[in-house]
């Protein structure tokens, strides 16, 4: 594996400088394929056509093997391939997309190597503590969640914060960090140190976060009868807190999936856990829940919608062990049941006390 073609998402500069480092690369182009298959790891089939990328020539073990982890991780087959570098016929080694392919997404350079960067060195430090590359692909749809919230994140605009530190270069030194449990959800262990507010740096602190990815809340609302669709499912936050009634009334939610924008999910949970289609979504507040744990960060909405009739689907994803009823109530009673405690979780009294003085505005009783 001396040479090595590079295609579709590892032709991106920054992906190849995490795999490879510094290696140079050429442009090449491999004749008789198109790329194809799932939009975070596109990769050469056969087919009427050229797939443009780089050769690098020179590869050494330790990028080999890392293409080889990482192909069995993302799902590549690793193949030889006559390419066409420089107006001439070389061999080089390359990754093929696996047959039969998915049909690649019009949008997959925006929307996917982005998450993509974010997610390698995530993989690439798993792969190097050791970690069997069939263990990180079935865990691949939670890194990848973990990996679009960092993209969001990096997206924040400290030059609308009124009050709060604006973050400076070094503010933050981050000495070790490691994963020291990681299924689902995984927890990150790091020891760090950060600029105090009077010039000077803190000590180093050992801190532990729960890392499970964004989340999408979603307030079904009917404003012309004034009805809100409320959710009810077992917990198991609660349960193991011993909460003698771990059954909690809730707003639509769910993870946001890599690749996937906060919209998208709200829509594909309503479709999941409540059984209807949502469109008109109005921006909610958005927070951290608990922040000195967890790196959760959630983007709330309430959905205008005809709730007149109640939907015959939703239940939630019995793969995931979903067991979902749903509630459609008054709002006057939502509010009833946050002053007696029988709402009692954060994503839900938010958005209720969030929405409760802006119905008038959305309409509230028009036409009933």
């Amino acid at each position: 594996m001396g040479a090595i073609f590079l295609a579709g998402a590892l032709a991106d500069a920054e992906v190849r400088r995490q795999v490879f480092g510094d290696l140079a690369a050429v442009p090449a182009r491999l004749p008789g394929h198109v790329l194809a298959g799932p939009g975070i790891w596109p990769l050469p089939v056969p087919g009427a056509g050229a797939v443009e990328g780089w050769l690098l020539t020179g590869v050494g073990a330790d990028a080999r093997s890392r293409v080889v982890a990482l192909s069995a991780v993302l799902g590549g087959q690793v193949a030889l391939a006559t390419i066409e570098v420089a107006g001439a016929a070389a061999t080089a080694t390359t990754l093929l997309a696996p047959d039969p392919a998915a049909p690649l997404p019009d949008d997959w350079r925006a929307r996917w190597l982005p998450v993509l960067r974010a997610a390698l060195p995530n993989l690439l430090a798993r792969l190097t503590d050791g970690v069997a590359p069939e263990r990180l692909a079935r865990r691949l749809p939670q890194i990848l969640t973990q990996a679009g919230a960092r993209v969001r994140a990096a997206e924040v605009r400290p030059t609308t914060f009124a009050f709060r530190h604006r973050p400076a270069p070094g503010d933050v030194t981050v000495l070790r960090q490691s994963e020291p449990y990681a299924d689902y959800f995984s927890v990150e262990a790091r020891d760090l140190r950060h600029r105090r507010f009077d010039g000077a740096q803190s000590p180093v602190m050992d801190r532990a976060v729960f890392m499970s990815g964004d989340a999408a809340i979603l307030l079904p609302y009917d404003p012309v009868r004034d009805l809100v669709l409320l959710i009810e499912q077992f917990r198991a936050g609660p349960q193991a807190r011993g909460d003698a009634a771990p059954w909690l009334i809730e707003a639509v939610a769910g993870r946001i999936d890599g690749g996937e924008t906060p919209e998208e999910a709200a829509r594909r949970e309503a479709r999941e856990e409540a059984g209807i289609e949502v469109t008109d979504l109005i921006p909610g507040p958005r927070y951290y829940p608990t922040p000195a744990a967890k790196s959760e960060y959630l983007y709330s909405f309430v959905a205008l919608c005809d709730l007149s009739e109640r939907p015959t689907g939703g239940g939630g994803l019995p793969s995931e062990a979903e067991d979902i009823r749903s509630h459609i109530i008054p709002f006057a009673q939502l509010l009833d049941m946050v002053e007696t405690g029988e709402v009692d979780n954060a994503p839900l009294l938010i958005l209720t006390l969030w929405l409760a003085p802006r119905r008038t505005a959305l309409g509230v009783g028009a036409g009933a």
